[in-house]
C-alpha cells in the first residue's frame, strides 16, 4: 500500500477493462456465477505440511465495526481521500452492517467534490497484531472503478522494518489482482520459479522498499481475482499462511471453496499450488515480519492510482474521476468474514 509508481513499467498493465458494466450483485443480493476449476485442488504439493489449526479470531459482522480501529488521519499514500472516524463512518452511511450478516465499507457516491478534491472514505485496521498464523478472508464484492485503490493488507511497526504484506490490492478496473511483500533490505524472491511452486506471474523479486517501493510481488492471471469480474462471480475466499517456511497466497472462487475451509478445519496441504508463494530461502521471516495489524481500506488516486491513470483507459484526469460520483458506485467492501488460525 506503499508508493507504486515504478510498478507501471513492471506490470503487466496497461488496464484496458473499462467501466460501464452494471450487473453486479446488488447490497442485498447473493449471487453465485461461474466458477472455475481450480487444478491441483488436492494435490499436496508438499509446502505445508498437514497440521491442525484453531481459530483464534472470527471477525464477522458488527465486529468489524467494534474490533477494528477506524483511521481518520491523512492518508500516507497521498489519496484523495478523506478517511471516516468510526460515529462519523456509520452516520454517513459508508459503514454498516446488513440483514445478511455482511458489513459493507463503501466511498462516497452521492456527494459533489470539486476536481482534484478529497471524498470521504473508510480504512480499518485490527486492533490485535499478528506474527504468524493462517488467515482466510471471504469477500462477497469488493470496490473497484476508475481512481479507486482498494487494498486488504497487513504491516507491522516502524514500517518497513516489521514488512509489510499485500494480499489483495489494484487500482481503477484493472483486470487481475496483485501480490506482494514491502520490506526492509536482505529480502527478496527467488530468481526462478516453477508451475509446481505458484500459479501467478512474477512481477518484480525485489522486496526491499529501496529505492522506489516497488515490492517483490505477483500478478493473478485469473481475471476473476479482481474487481467486477470477482463481484460478478460472488466474490470468494483469499488465504494467506504466514509461518517458518515463508507467506503463500490461495484465492477460491465462490463454487471452488474447500469444504475445510468453509467447516472451520482448514487444511492448506489440500489446496494445491498457490497464487502467490514468498519462501523464506530467500527472505528471513522472523526478522521481516512481525506484531502486522489486518488492514482493509479504499484510497483513491494517490501514489499507486494516480501514477497509473494515465494508462488505466479511464477517461480525463483523476482528479476529474474523483469529482464524478457514478466512479464509486461499486467503491464498496462486503466482508462475509475473515478467521485467523493458530499455527
Amino acid at each position: 500500500m506503499m508508493n507504486w509508481s515504478l510498478l507501471l513499467l513492471l506490470s503487466v498493465l496497461p488496464f484496458n477493462v473499462l467501466a460501464g458494466k452494471s450487473n453486479e450483485p446488488s447490497l442485498r443480493s447473493r449471487h453465485v456465477g461461474h466458477a472455475r476449476n481450480l487444478q491441483n485442488r488436492n494435490n499436496n504439493t508438499g509446502s505445508c505440511q498437514p497440521q491442525s489449526y484453531k481459530l483464534k479470531d472470527l471477525y464477522q459482522g458488527q465486529s468489524f465495526l467494534n474490533d477494528w480501529d477506524f483511521f481518520s488521519g491523512e492518508d500516507p499514500t497521498n489519496g484523495n481521500v478523506n478517511y471516516q472516524t468510526q460515529e462519523n463512518a456509520i452516520k454517513k452511511g459508508l459503514a454498516y452492517v446488513q440483514d445478511d450478516g455482511s458489513t459493507v465499507l463503501a466511498v462516497d457516491d452521492f456527494s459533489t467534490v470539486p476536481v482534484n478534491g478529497r471524498r470521504d472514505s473508510v480504512r480499518i485496521s485490527s486492533k490485535k497484531t499478528y506474527s504468524n498464523g493462517l488467515f482466510i478472508a471471504d469477500f462477497f464484492t469488493m470496490p473497484h472503478g476508475c481512481s479507486v485503490w482498494p487494498a486488504y493488507w497487513s504491516f507491522g511497526p516502524n514500517w518497513p522494518a516489521a514488512g509489510e504484506i499485500d494480499v489483495l490490492e489494484g487500482v481503477h478496473n484493472q483486470p487481475t489482482n496483485q501480490m506482494s511483500l514491502h520490506t526492509s533490505e536482505g529480502c527478496s524472491l527467488p530468481s526462478k520459479f516453477s508451475a509446481s511452486q505458484v500459479t501467478s506471474n512474477v512481477l518484480h523479486t525485489e522486496c526491499f522498499v529501496e529505492p522506489s517501493n516497488v515490492g517483490c510481488g505477483f500478478s493473478d492471471t485469473d481475471p476473476n481475482s479482481y474487481g467486477h469480474n470477482f463481484n460478478v462471480a460472488g466474490g470468494g475466499v483469499f488465504a494467506h499462511l504466514w509461518d517458518n517456511t515463508g507467506i503463500k497466497i490461495w484465492r477460491f472462487s465462490r463454487g471452488n471453496i474447500p469444504a475445510d475451509i468453509t467447516s472451520k478445519n482448514p487444511n492448506p496441504s489440500t489446496w494445491g499450488v498457490p497464487a502467490a508463494n514468498f519462501p523464506s530461502a530467500t527472505c528471513d521471516m522472523a526478522s521481516h515480519f512481525f506484531e502486522h495489524n489486518l488492514v482493509i481500506n479504499t484510497s483513491i488516486c494517490g501514489d499507486f492510482a494516480g501514477a497509473t491513470y494515465p494508462t488505466s483507459g479511464c477517461p480525463g484526469t483523476c482528479g476529474e474521476a474523483v469529482a464524478n460520483a457514478t466512479n464509486f458506485k461499486f467503491a464498496k467492501w462486503r466482508l462475509n468474514y475473515i478467521a485467523v488460525y493458530n499455527l
